[in-house]
């Protein structure tokens, strides 16, 4: 006859081989219930998205919410050119351990929002206006709605040159502005400013507008040494390694449009009277080792604007941000120093 098993022994095995399923479904339901815990938190604490312009273009943004039981304030992250929000996520964490909710964006040309050239390595924008009507854009329809107050903005380079322009036109949106290594005007050795104005001025006047200047071209990986930006080897890496995450992010040399409109911008900057306007309280960290933009047209600005605080950190580089830990414990010092006033 074929196999008889006694129904107490099915039942006995039944039995048996139930506890471990009991245990596997267990952990599966805690499993889910972590990561989807998980999920919640990270959509908490960090957010990416975009917004679309009225001119069609996608802005990327990003929102990092502090966990600290009380909240300082938000901070308006403006990166400079070339940059990505990734690229400064040291700084993002330092300010929510700081008690800020911070909010950043790609520029229009650059990161992953949308880019103006077919070539998506070139540096191209057809005037600063669009910059900062993307930025207002952005702090009335995503930052204000939400924001915590008070509102700081941290900007950096050409960051900190929309900055001041966007200040000027609306003054009731930030209570303070920390610019660090801010475009007040470039530095163009071996040749002299008006020579590449002028080079520029005869380029947009031949149609050259969407050609990379002279010595320019699409991203390569920079060597650190000998670069103009960082004397940290492992931050001076973070651009580098995000970029090879996501090759998208990559951006090369500027355009003679690009030039252009960043000349016409810094004499709307510099002109008599504009920074009499800005009584925004004002903090300028400048790097004594810039090789990049201008620490005296720095200075200058500074002494004009009725209400500005200069710092010049000596043997810093460009990047501020992206320096050594000595350097960026100064920065943070004088940070703190300046936005004390909003601890709660």
């Amino acid at each position: 006859m074929g196999n008889f098993n006694h129904p107490r022994s099915m039942i006995k095995k039944i039995r048996i081989n139930a506890v471990p399923i009991k245990f596997i479904i267990l952990y599966l339901t805690l499993f889910l219930m972590i990561q989807k815990h998980s999920a919640v938190q990270e959509r908490k604490s960090s957010v990416y998205n975009f917004m679309t312009t009225s001119d069609n273009q996608r802005i990327r943004y990003g929102i990092w919410y502090s966990h600290n039981e009380t909240k300082r304030g938000s901070v308006i992250l403006l990166n400079g050119r070339k940059e990505f929000m990734e690229k400064h996520a040291e700084t993002i964490g330092e300010l929510n351990q700081r008690g800020f909710d911070v909010y950043s964006l790609d520029w229009r040309g650059q990161g992953l929002s949308s880019r103006m050239l077919a070539n998506r390595h070139k540096g191209f924008i057809k005037n600063y206006d669009s910059y900062i009507n993307d930025l207002n854009l952005f702090v009335r329809k995503i930052v204000q709605p939400k924001a915590a107050i008070p509102l700081v903005i941290l900007a950096h380079s050409m960051g900190g040159h929309i900055a001041l322009r966007f200040i000027h036109e609306y003054p009731e949106i930030a209570d303070k502005v920390v610019l660090v290594s801010p475009m007040i005007d470039i530095l163009t050795w071996p040749l002299p400013g008006w020579l590449v104005r002028l080079m520029a001025r005869v380029a947009i006047k031949a149609g050259l507008n969407h050609a990379y200047i002279i010595g320019s071209g699409d991203y390569t990986v920079e060597k650190f040494k000998g670069n103009r930006l960082t004397s940290d080897p492992e931050r001076f890496r973070d651009e580098n390694k995000a970029i090879l995450e996501n090759p998208d992010l990559a951006l090369g040399g500027v355009t003679y449009g690009w030039l252009s409109a960043t000349f016409e911008s810094i004499d709307i900057l510099t002109k008599p009277g504009f920074a009499k306007k800005t009584n925004t309280p004002i903090l300028i960290v400048s790097a004594g080792c810039d090789r990049v933009v201008s620490v005296n047209a720095q200075k200058t600005i500074c002494s004009l604007l009725p209400n500005c605080t200069f710092t010049e950190i000596t043997g810093a580089r460009h990047e501020i941000l992206k320096e050594t830990d000595a350097v960026r414990s100064i920065f943070w010092n004088e940070f703190d120093r300046f936005t004390h006033t909003f601890k709660i």
